[in-house]
Parts: C-alpha cells; sequence; structure tokens
C-alpha cells in the first residue's frame, strides 16, 4: 500500500522514537550512587542560624496580601454564627491570620488555640479544655440551675461521652454560649490519626462549638469521609494563599541538610518528659538507666520493668506501667521491639551519650 506525505511523516517520527528508546537501553546504566557523593552535612542548629539571616522577600506584598482578607471577617463570623465550620487552604502560614481574625471578631466567645503542628497533643484534654470554657461562661453570665449542678465536678475525672454530652448543651444552656477552637493544623502529625479526627469531628458537631482550622498537607481531605464533611464539620472552605512563611509551623521538622547533635537530642526529650508526671519521668529513669548499663543488651523486658519499678514503689500495677508506657510511645520517647528469646523489650532511640544528658537534665 502506497503511504501519502502525512503517513510518512508520522511513521518516521514513530520509527525514530523507538530508536532512540533502544539506543538508550543499550547503554550502560550509571553507577553512581547518593552514598558516594561527599557532602559537608552542617550541624542543625547552624543551618538553623544560617536560614534565620536570609531576609524576607516581598514583605510588602505579603501584609497587603493578608489585610485584603480583613474585608472578609464579618462573613467568616457570620457563617460561625450559622453554625458551619471555617476551613481555611492555601500556599503560606495561616497562624498570623487566623489569630488576627480571632482577636478582632471573635471577641464575644471564648476561644481555644490548638497547635496541630505539634506531636503531643492529647485530644482529652482539648475536650477538658474546652469544657471548662463553657462552664466559665455559665457561672459569668448567669446563675447556673440545679439541673447543672452535677456538672460542677471536675471535668478531668469524667468520660469523653459525658464531656461531648455536656458541650452539646443541656435544658439549662442556650445557643448563646459559644467556644471557638481554632486549630493550625488539623491536619498536623499531632492530629491526623484517625482516632483523633473522629473525636474531633464529635467535637464540633456540639451545639455550642464552633471550630476555625487550618490546613496545609495537599490529602489533607482524604482525613475525612462524607459524614464528618458534610454533618460534623461542616465544613466551609476558604482559599486564602498568604505567602507567609512557615516559621513555627516547620520548627520542629527534620532539615534534610543537617544532622541533630546529642545535646539537641537530649534537650527534645527533656522537654517531653518535663510534660509528663513525676512519676512517668521515674519510670523512664528505671529503662534509660538499665540500658545506660545493659548496652549490649536489645532492650529492657517489659517484666523487669515492671518488676523493678514494683520495688520501687512507682506503680501499683501492670496497667498503671502500661498507661505510662503508652505515653512514652505516643511521644516516640520509647520504642518496642521482640529479642532474640521472643521476649518483648522495651528500647529508648538515643544514644548512650544522649541518655546520660537527658538524665543530667531530668536531675537537675
Amino acid at each position: 500500500m502506497e503511504m501519502n506525505d502525512g503517513e510518512n511523516e508520522e511513521f518516521g517520527f514513530s520509527r525514530n522514537y523507538f530508536l532512540a528508546k533502544e539506543l538508550r537501553g543499550s547503554g550502560k546504566k550509571s553507577q553512581s550512587k547518593l552514598s558516594d557523593i561527599d557532602i559537608d552535612i552542617v550541624d542543625e542548629q547552624e543551618l538553623v542560624a544560617a536560614a534565620a539571616q536570609i531576609e524576607p522577600k516581598h514583605e510588602k506584598e505579603v501584609k497587603d496580601l493578608m489585610n485584603s482578607y480583613k474585608s472578609s471577617y464579618p462573613e467568616w463570623a457570620f457563617e460561625l454564627r450559622c453554625g458551619l465550620g471555617l476551613l481555611m487552604y492555601g500556599f503560606g502560614s495561616k497562624k498570623a491570620l487566623l489569630e488576627d481574625f480571632a482577636s478582632t471578631s471573635l471577641t464575644d466567645y471564648s476561644v481555644l488555640v490548638v497547635n496541630g503542628y505539634l506531636q503531643g497533643i492529647n485530644i482529652k484534654q482539648v475536650v477538658v479544655a474546652l469544657a471548662e470554657l463553657l462552664w466559665d461562661q455559665l457561672k459569668t453570665k448567669r446563675t447556673p440551675s440545679r439541673s447543672s449542678s452535677k456538672v460542677q465536678q471536675p471535668f478531668s475525672s469524667r468520660s469523653m461521652d459525658d464531656l461531648l454530652a455536656f458541650l452539646d448543651g443541656s435544658e439549662d444552656m442556650t445557643n448563646e454560649y459559644i467556644v471557638c477552637v481554632l486549630i493550625h493544623n488539623i491536619d498536623g502529625p499531632g492530629l491526623r490519626d484517625s482516632e483523633t479526627q473522629q473525636c474531633l469531628a464529635r467535637v464540633a458537631s456540639c451545639s455550642h462549638i464552633r471550630i476555625v482550622a487550618s490546613i496545609d498537607h495537599v490529602n489533607a481531605p482524604l482525613l475525612w469521609d462524607k459524614k464528618m464533611v458534610h454533618t460534623q464539620f461542616n465544613w466551609c472552605w476558604h482559599h486564602v494563599p498568604t505567602f507567609a512563611p512557615y516559621k513555627v509551623e516547620g520548627m520542629l521538622i527534620p532539615l534534610i541538610l543537617a544532622h541533630g547533635n546529642t545535646t539537641q537530642s537530649a534537650k527534645g526529650a527533656t522537654i517531653v518528659l518535663q510534660s509528663l508526671t513525676s512519676n512517668a519521668q521515674s519510670v523512664f529513669k528505671v529503662l534509660a538507666e538499665y540500658q545506660l548499663s545493659h548496652s549490649n543488651e536489645e532492650g529492657m523486658p517489659i517484666d523487669n520493668l515492671y518488676a523493678t519499678c514494683r520495688e520501687r514503689f512507682l506503680v501499683s500495677s501492670q496497667l498503671t506501667l502500661n498507661s505510662h508506657l503508652t505515653e512514652f510511645k505516643d511521644h516516640e520517647l520509647v520504642k518496642t521491639k521482640r529479642n532474640s528469646d521472643g521476649q518483648d523489650c522495651l528500647h529508648i532511640p538515643l544514644t548512650n551519650e544522649a541518655l546520660e544528658k537527658l538524665l543530667a537534665d531530668l536531675s537537675q
């Protein structure tokens, strides 16, 4: 069959394409490896100091853009009053924008700020804080009736279902009592697990709660199902790119061109431990001391830890120890591994030098 000029040209193009692919595949592959590249990795503190000296660009434009959103504040406040949740997305840190909105347009409400970009967030403590803020409104704005006397017991001792029932209202509360939750990065590492998101959705559906949140992760919408988006959170989406640097949100993200030193690792672990109870710190010390004196072992068996803590009157039952271990694991202070004998062992992912520095800091 004869081909016209157009078909000849197309055939020639296709033939050249496959010839090029064959020639490329026949060549020798590069033997270079990333590990062969000689890169001087600096200390993280030096890199942070160098990054801090970089002059910000387009400050005026960023400031003007932030100010342009002020005209939307009345609209956002109205949407909150209507029972909607505000979800802000777009490139750039939205921390300053949301806090400015809260300080200027939400002055009639109590506002609780949750920093979702932090790792160790206790969702039960967040719900307890919300209940306490709502209770304070009841005490200051009106005299509670007898039917609300049962709420006066400490909220920290109440179950999650009881706390949510209180936030959802009772016969002696009207919708004039509102607590706003301002969540920076609701898709952050401290909040993005399924259980926490389900709890936040239940909180958002309470009649006396309004949520204003920001997201930055590209897959953040995958955290929620249809019911959570449209019924519980009841999101009203707002595209608010600020192009502001993620200075605060990025403080705890490891820098890929730097390595942390011993002092820095110990300091981070110390900060986390100081937020725990003294009993939990004592249990952690037992584990750290064992790891230092048995550096050749894979970790401390859980049974040994329980026996030692029982002898020192640090725990009264295995259940108490398990609660401490759950806290350690949640804060990534301890990891569990199975040794060659099949025992579950606990290991602190720090060097001996960092562990010694950590114990010294805790003893001060």
